[in-house]
């Protein structure tokens, strides 16, 4: 289900009532449509580009299928444009299967280290639309609050940066978490010298951490 080639980057001024969300036309009749509607209010429309999904006025999904992994980079083109032309808060769920792991890490590195936006896997459209819902009701709490729309974005930016700094040869959760309390930004760690990354995490791992963000530049 990937977007035209010419298609908008938005449709720019739309309005999403609180607890609603606005689908792209091409998710008609899908799976993740219809486990939608069954728990939130779904608008299907036409005319929202590169966008699957809105969220709110500010925030919005951008769906990589399994296939879309598959097909080539055809993804990466509509991702970047987007970030380039869109200041709506993005958010890019990614279908993580067998088939597509081969892909994972490489689209990881672009959509969080390169964009700097956030990255959710999900296995199927079954947990892609339970992970939807979920945001439509945090956001709908507080509907008279932006900064709490603000502290939920920064809030799955810090857990996506956090896997993905997990998923360095070497590192896992522990050294994740210690690399990211010394340096405190994934921009500090991308520039961090071998020596410095050593005193964390020892050398052996502190090459591996290095030699990561050295192929993502």
């Amino acid at each position: 289900m990937a977007a035209k080639a010419n298609s908008p980057v938005t449709a720019g001024s739309i309005i999403v009532p609180y607890g609603h969300v606005i689908g792209n036309e091409k998710w008609r009749g899908s799976e993740i449509s219809q486990r939608l509607q069954r728990k939130i209010k779904l608008i299907v429309e036409d005319g929202l580009g590169l966008v699957d999904f809105h969220l709110s006025n500010k925030t919005c999904i951008l769906y990589v299928s399994e296939a879309d992994l598959v097909a080539g980079d055809e993804f990466k083109r509509r991702l970047v444009r987007f970030r380039n032309a869109s200041s709506l808060v993005g958010i890019v769920i990614v279908e993580r299967t067998q088939i597509s792991d081969q892909y994972f890490l490489a689209v990881q590195k672009l959509v969080v280290l390169e964009l700097g936006m956030v990255l959710l896997p999900v296995a199927n459209q079954g947990e892609a639309s339970q992970l939807i819902i979920q945001l439509v009701r945090e956001q709908s709490k507080d509907h008279n609050s932006n900064p709490f729309l603000r502290k939920q974005c920064s809030h799955l930016a810090d857990a996506s940066v956090f896997r993905t700094v997990q998923q360095i040869p070497g590192v896992g959760k522990t050294k994740a978490l210690l690399l990211l309390q010394q340096f405190g930004s994934i921009h500090r760690l991308c520039n961090a010298s071998v020596k410095e990354l050593e005193l964390v995490v020892g050398q052996t791992v502190a090459q591996q951490v290095y030699t990561f963000f050295t192929l993502c530049s």
